[in-house]
């Protein structure tokens, strides 16, 4: 689920498209952002490469087609294909990046790699651009945006957003739940009557899926894993409360009695064969729920928030983001094309075109963009706006492997939650100080 790609209804599956080759350019100069070109002459079109992966809705295609005829005669945009796999295009972008190069200017990234990029010194901050041209970044959804900042500084912008949602048997469920506590009360209620013995459907396996959904439980009742330097913060109090409940769940007769072996795959197939009332999972469920040639719930199920703890309603953040090369030798440019594609015409056109979620909150209220059933339901948008970052650190990936461990102990039973917080906080501090 790393950087798990949004799938909406009737239209296909999202990743990210490309169609053209880079090619390796001189050496960066520095630059501001208050000027044009940097050491172009003048009248000579700037040309920017845009690396991404895979896209078969054409979404991309649009964006750089209307910004080309915008800015022809002065910016010309192609692109770079990327692998699908985001592992590959992550592994490809350390290799260009690390020897400098300046393959490409603007780029994709998982929701996950900014600070990691940030601290390699692979981006460009972007707060003097943004300040610049006076862009509110309040204006976008609040869990991107944490996701991108990092030592106080942004570095890159939203694009489109993932995030785990409650989704419900409209036929069974009389009031959305707005509560855990609702939830767990509901579910007890509703467990005998789908014919499989369970209500409520979760990813528990020890995966990046658990670490999403601890990292739900842990915001939901007011806990961090670290804070917006990359400092550890999971000995809390709230950390403890937010995993007491996951427990709780996880060990109720209300879900599958084999619950810490599903992922995703297994948690759809369930949902969509009736047996369940309830089931947290990523936007694409919607679609899968609707498709009549496997799901025996077709116009049956709703979509909701997840429930909130002590605090707030948590979704663990997915999604992509876009950023620019700190090498590039156009910065100025290629903040054109950024500040472009991830505004409210580039975001219309990865929703309308792509199926994308937006994650410029004004470009929800657009007709166009509402056609999509989901894009216009207020609640699938207030769960989208209640997504919270994974922790935002550049060794992220350790600290997954740290909580997937201890967790995964603890939900079975073979050590208590404080040994299990304890063990997290010394092996990530740990982590963090062998990467300095």
């Amino acid at each position: 689920m790393k950087g798990k790609k949004l799938l909406s209804i009737l239209m296909t599956t999202v990743m990210l498209s490309a169609v053209a080759t880079g090619c390796s350019k001189p050496a960066p100069t520095t630059t501001t952002p208050s000027g044009g070109a940097n050491d172009t002459k003048t009248g000579e079109v700037v040309k920017l490469v845009y690396a991404r992966g895979q896209d078969t809705t054409g979404a991309t295609n649009e964006i750089v087609k209307q910004f080309n005829e915008a800015h022809k005669g002065k910016i010309e945009v192609t692109f770079a294909e990327m692998p699908s796999d985001s592992g590959k295009q992550h592994d490809q972008y350390v290799t260009v990046f690390n020897g400098k190069g300046t393959d490409y200017d603007v780029f994709d990234a998982d929701v996950i790699w900014p600070a990691e990029f940030a601290q390699a010194g692979y981006a460009l901050p972007l707060d003097k651009f943004v300040e610049k041209d006076g862009i509110n970044m309040k204006d976008y959804m609040k869990g991107p945006v944490q996701a991108l900042t990092f030592k106080g500084q942004l570095w890159g912008m939203p694009k489109f957003i993932d995030a785990g949602l409650l989704f419900y048997r409209k036929d069974l469920v009389t009031n959305v739940p707005a509560t855990w506590d609702d939830l767990i009360a509901q579910a007890k209620s509703l467990k005998g009557n789908t014919g499989s013995g369970y209500s409520y459907i979760m990813q528990a396996k020890q995966y990046e899926g658990l670490v999403c959904n601890a990292t739900e439980f842990i915001s939901a009742y007011g806990g961090k894993v670290v804070d917006g330097d990359g400092n550890i913060t999971i000995n809390s109090p709230e950390t403890k409360k937010g995993l007491e409940v996951m427990k709780s769940i996880v060990k109720s007769d209300f879900v599958p009695n084999n619950v810490t072996t599903f992922t995703e795959p297994e948690s759809d197939t369930a949902f969509i064969e009736g047996k369940a009332a309830f089931l947290r999972n990523w936007p694409y469920q919607w679609a899968e729920s609707q498709d009549a040639s496997k799901s025996k719930v077709v116009d049956k199920v709703g979509v909701a928030p997840l429930p909130k703890g002590s605090v707030a309603s948590a979704a663990a953040l997915g999604g992509w983001v876009t950023m620019i090369n700190k090498y590039s030798k156009h910065p100025n440019e290629a903040w054109e094309f950024l500040k472009f594609m991830t505004g409210a015409d580039g975001q219309k056109i990865t929703a309308v075109k792509g199926g994308s979620a937006p994650t410029l909150l004004s470009v929800y209220n657009d007709s166009e963009v509402q056609k999509n059933p989901l894009f216009g339901n207020k609640d699938f948008v207030a769960g989208l706006s209640a997504a919270v970052s994974r922790p935002v650190s550049p060794i992220y990936p350790k600290l997954s492997d740290i909580m997937q461990v201890e967790i995964s102990k603890y939900l079975a039973g073979s050590q208590d939650v404080d040994t299990t917080i304890k063990n997290m906080d010394t092996k990530m501090k740990e982590a963090v100080t062998a990467a300095k």
